[in-house]
């Protein structure tokens, strides 16, 4: 993918909760030097959509400064972001109400909610329910995957979803391929 600027945003929890898991994991100081090194600026707590630019290119620094280590930081960042999700995003009725359906219901429920907001967490990428049985999404030019590598954030954040909300033993099993990053989710 192109790192051009296409104006496209997502929103800044991509970096918001990277930032407190690279100061556990890594330290304060290689954190500074992380984001230093990418370029990117730590938005505001109450920053609005971000450019997608900078929350790619913090992503691709943790690749690229982390090593093996990289994975399980975007992971974590992501279930941080499907927390903050949960507490502030999702109405309590809403949960209240995937939570008492039987699990396929639920499960179908959670996905319409999740594709009518992919605007904000897939930028310039296309977002797709791709199939229900298993349930399979698809992100179309994500902008936060590289070559080779699964996208452990948006795996991560669709993981903390649907155990939370729908199984409790939910798990995600992220595919990459040259155009598109697939998630594919499976009750335990």
């Amino acid at each position: 993918m192109d790192a051009a600027d296409t104006g496209a945003r997502i929103g800044p929890n991509a970096i918001l909760q990277l930032v407190p898991v690279l100061d556990r994991m890594q330290g304060r100081a290689a954190r500074d030097r992380l984001m230093a090194a990418a370029g990117v600026a730590v938005p505001p707590d109450d920053a609005g959509m971000w450019p997608e630019t900078q929350c790619r290119a913090a992503h691709l620094a943790v690749w690229q400064a982390c090593g093996d280590r990289a994975s399980a930081i975007l992971s974590e960042a992501g279930q941080g972001t499907a927390d903050y999700i949960l507490a502030h995003r999702v109405p309590s009725v809403a949960k209240s109400l995937i939570r008492a359906l039987p699990g396929p219901l639920g499960a179908r429920l959670l996905a319409r909610a999740i594709a009518q907001h992919a605007w904000t967490f897939t930028g310039s990428g296309r977002f797709r329910v791709a199939r229900s049985r298993p349930l399979t999404f698809e992100i179309t030019a994500n902008p936060l995957a590289f070559p080779g590598k699964p996208c452990p954030w948006h795996a991560a954040v669709f993981q903390r979803l649907y155990e939370t909300l729908v199984w409790p033993d939910a798990r995600v099993e992220a595919e990459e391929t040259p155009s598109v990053s697939r998630f594919t989710l499976f009750p335990r």
